[in-house]
């Protein structure tokens, strides 16, 4: 039987580092992508110590001339895709009004444009060879808002849709689609806090401290990035994948109580959490 071959973005820490070794460790042959190659040194320690199926490959989601690049290249090596998995993206943190134009534009650039670069890049692959599973990392976040995260919610509300529309239309080519939906992860992941909202005088400062004083309480019993690249496993080693994975406990008490409650008690949860 042919190897299987799986790209993941955004392999440089956190869960895209952990999945690219899981399916390495698991016979896949891996990409680890990575939009500077520079920081792959831990992983090629790994890769060389473990003798894992492990390439690094430079790819910048929000650069159509390095998708293009990255999976042709992938392509010309390894003759197939059998597993894409959307991973790259970072967190824009701020109150909406105090959100630059720009700044929400590269939010989107990376954690929803770049999803669309390089799974445009992969359904041909897929189609012609008559299989492929496209696994989006969304968030729980892709279920429910936060204050302060206005432009992160929003493109992972965007990446369930996009998730959800296309399981549909690649269904016909045996091309299934899954999101995983991590709750707080114990990552280096990266947030970038807003230019206005750095001020100590913004109206929403006092909004924000509360939030950053709750996310650190929850980042204490927050799960680890193993157990989402365990679940991207599950998804990608399954005969008929679910749609959906939650990853992590906190996540799953969230889903379960916003189906218990209406919106306004679920706000009212939300918002009293924070007073």
């Amino acid at each position: 039987m042919t190897q299987k071959v799986a790209v993941v973005t955004g392999s440089s820490s956190g869960i895209g580092f952990e999945t690219s070794l899981v399916l390495a460790r698991n016979n896949f042959h891996t990409y680890a992508t990575m939009r500077n190659p520079e920081k792959g040194a831990k992983m090629r320690t790994i890769q060389s110590g473990e003798n894992l199926p492990i390439e690094i490959i430079q790819l910048d989601v929000t650069s159509d001339k390095s998708v293009s690049h990255a999976i042709q290249s992938i392509l010309s090596r390894s003759g197939r895709i059998d597993v894409l998995v959307n991973n790259a993206g970072y967190g824009l943190v701020g109150a909406f009004e105090e959100l630059g134009m720009d700044e929400i534009k590269e939010q989107y650039e990376t954690n929803f444009f770049g999803v669309i670069r390089v799974t445009q890049a992969v359904i041909p692959i897929m189609k012609e060879q008559k299989s492929g599973l496209i696994v989006n990392i969304s968030s729980g976040a892709g279920r429910f808002g936060y204050p302060g995260g206005s432009a992160y919610v929003s493109t992972k509300f965007a990446l369930e849709g996009l998730s959800e529309s296309m399981a549909y239309e690649l269904d016909r080519f045996d091309i299934k689609v899954a999101l995983v939906e991590p709750g707080f992860v114990r990552t280096n992941f990266s947030s970038v806090i807003a230019k206005k909202s750095q001020d100590p005088d913004s109206e929403y400062s006092k909004m924000t401290e509360k939030m950053a004083e709750r996310m650190e309480v929850m980042r204490q019993n927050a799960s680890s990035p193993e157990l989402v690249a365990n679940v991207v496993l599950e998804a990608v080693t399954s005969r008929n994948p679910n749609l959906r994975y939650l990853a992590g406990k906190d996540v799953e008490q969230w889903i379960e109580q916003k189906k218990k409650m209406s919106d306004k008690e679920f706000f009212n949860m939300i918002k009293h959490s924070l007073s």
